[in-house]
């Protein structure tokens, strides 16, 4: 069993005295304690301006220096495992082989369904969820794996069983009206129409239908199930489908929004168990999915709990496909899903949407679909709109591309000016530009308060987080990186004003609505010159005052020189 134990030792000096300090007190509890394995921190600099170091020591005057740090919190209890793991045992843990597994077995997954099933790519997703709601009936008698045996008799083939246990399951989720319900149906019909997925495959020895039931059901059913997670899978594995199918959704506006992203921006408007969350442009409810972990995390009742499923997260896609994904994803997780509809967002009045009592919005719209010629299309036009369907002092986060906060067109100015002329701009972050991996979209994260004019005084926050801990890894993907939780909790601490940041990662600033809302924007350098900075404007100097001795100007240095010259 490791003890950790934690040393602070803040020193306004140069960051190796305070690193000395910490280690030689850390070695005197190892060797003298029962703590044989400690952590010590040396802190050095101001609250804006510092450097925090940690260091690994054991009681075998054995020691490791560590990465820098922005904050403490990857020594919380929830998280010193998982960093000693990392740093001290250089190795991966549960959550980095959990995100390459995932990948990897999406990948295995589209490869068996290109082969065995030669299925369109807006097909894929749908077979995915459709057998992992008619698995989630197992448990009631309504399927059984076994029962796949590929008979070819009308109405008893593995299709039809697949579809009869989805059929169930919809019943016993109590989707409703009866329009929705036949809706969702109807996407799922692929199951029962296909025959070579209902034929069996030589190769298999068992029908397409049967092997992906049995990988799926080993694969990502069980994680659903058994584990608590923020996880979207099916929408993880939909990205993947069209990654390896040669797109990326982008036709449609279509660019999931990564599981780490939707907790941020759930945590950037402090999602509480007593909010009702609306998501207008739902997708796979990724956002939906990362509200309702975070809000049943911290719920205090069973009734609570049952109205935040039932009650208490809204979804609005108008993609009949995803809205199929996005129903499938709730069920599995035990409703939600009575509240998602399949529909134009911007053709639903904002006064009938705010009848919802919304209190927070989390929107990712579709990108690069307005045009001078359909303004309405822009992202702009999205976020006055879901602004607008919130309720009185509502927050929200968007999740949208750089372009949107420079607004250069008319259009988009007049959408600036109204919203600040209704809302209130909080700040944006811009974030890493690999978010949207292998899509080429530079996405910034914009926070409001509804239905509250933007005051000209106000102080926005503008932060550059493009260094998010997150990084790509060869044949991966993006995946979290060591520094990733530490680097997420000091952007926390300084959106809340729990610590000061230099302006290169934070600018407060008032805001017009002729603006670029975008941290480069504003940025000026406040950072404290450092020696190598003295060194070169000092040789910048003496460069140019023999350039001008050179040239025959040495009066300039002279007292009274540039006057001399003036008046020569």
């Amino acid at each position: 069993m490791i003890k950790e134990g934690i040393i602070d030792v803040d020193v306004k000096a140069v960051t190796d005295y305070a690193v000395n300090g910490a280690y030689f007190y850390a070695k005197h509890i190892a060797q003298n304690s029962s703590f044989k394995k400690v952590f010590a921190v040396g802190v050095s600099g101001n609250e804006k301006h510092h450097e925090i170091t940690p260091l690994y020591v054991d009681d075998r005057e054995g020691y490791k220096e560590l990465p820098n740090l922005e904050s403490f919190v990857s020594f919380s209890p929830n998280n010193i495992r998982e960093y000693y793991t990392r740093y001290v045992l250089e190795e991966e843990t549960d959550v980095e082989k959990t995100t390459e597994q995932i990948l990897k077995d999406a990948a295995e997954l589209h490869e068996y369904l290109r082969t065995y099933g030669t299925l369109k790519d807006q097909d894929k997703p749908l077979v995915v969820a459709g057998i992992l709601l008619a698995l989630d009936e197992i448990e009631y008698g309504g399927l059984s794996i076994n029962s796949l045996t590929g008979d070819q008799t009308p109405g008893m083939r593995d299709g039809d069983k697949l579809m009869n246990a989805i059929k169930g399951r919809l019943t016993r989720s109590n989707v409703g009206p009866d329009a929705k319900k036949d809706k969702l149906l109807s996407e799922f019909s692929i199951i029962q129409t296909s025959f070579r997925l209902n034929e069996k495959n030589d190769t298999l020895g068992k029908t397409p239908f049967k092997y992906y039931t049995e990988f799926l059901n080993e694969k990502v059913f069980k994680n659903i199930k058994y584990q608590k997670t923020s996880e979207d899978f099916i929408g993880r594995f939909y990205g993947e489908f069209m990654s390896y199918s040669g797109g990326d959704g982008q036709t449609l506006g279509i660019i999931l929004t990564p599981r780490h992203i939707c907790d941020l921006m759930c945590e950037l408007v402090d999602v509480q168990p007593n909010d009702t969350v609306l998501d207008p442009t739902c997708g796979t409810a990724g956002f939906l999915i990362s509200a309702m972990h975070r809000m049943l995390s911290m719920a205090d009742s069973d009734q609570q709990r049952k109205n935040i499923k039932k009650k208490q997260l809204h979804g609005f896609e108008l993609q009949s496909n995803m809205f199929a994904v996005a129903c499938a994803n709730m069920i599995l997780r035990r409703d939600g899903n009575s509240n998602l509809e399949c529909c134009d967002f911007l053709a639903k009045n904002p006064a009938k949407v705010q009848l919802k009592g919304a209190t927070v919005g989390l929107m990712n719209p579709p990108y690069s679909q307005g045009t001078q010629a359909d303004p309405e299309q822009y992202e702009l036009s999205f976020i006055e709109h879901l602004l607008d369907s919130l309720t009185v002092g509502a927050r929200a986060a968007v999740i949208v591309p750089q372009s949107a906060m420079t607004g250069k067109s008319k259009a988009e100015k007049a959408f600036k000016k109204n919203i600040m002329k209704n809302h209130t701009l909080e700040g944006v972050i811009t974030c890493n530009t690999d978010t949207f991996y292998g899509v080429g979209t530079n996405p910034v994260i914009a926070v409001f308060t509804a239905h509250e004019p933007h005051d000209a005084d106000k102080m926005c926050k503008f932060i550059d987080f493009r260094d998010d801990g997150y990084e790509v890894r060869a044949h991966v993907g993006l995946v979290e990186g060591d520094s990733a939780k530490d680097k997420k909790q000091h952007l926390l601490d300084v959106w809340n004003g729990r610590a000061e940041a230099p302006s290169k990662f934070c600018v407060e600033s008032t805001v017009k609505p002729e603006d670029e809302w975008l941290h480069s924007f504003y940025y000026f350098n406040d950072e404290i010159p450092t020696d190598s900075d003295f060194e070169k404007a000092i040789g910048d100097y003496l460069t140019f005052e023999f350039s001008m001795v050179m040239q025959n100007r040495e009066y300039l240095f002279e007292e009274g020189g540039a006057d001399d010259e003036e008046t020569e």
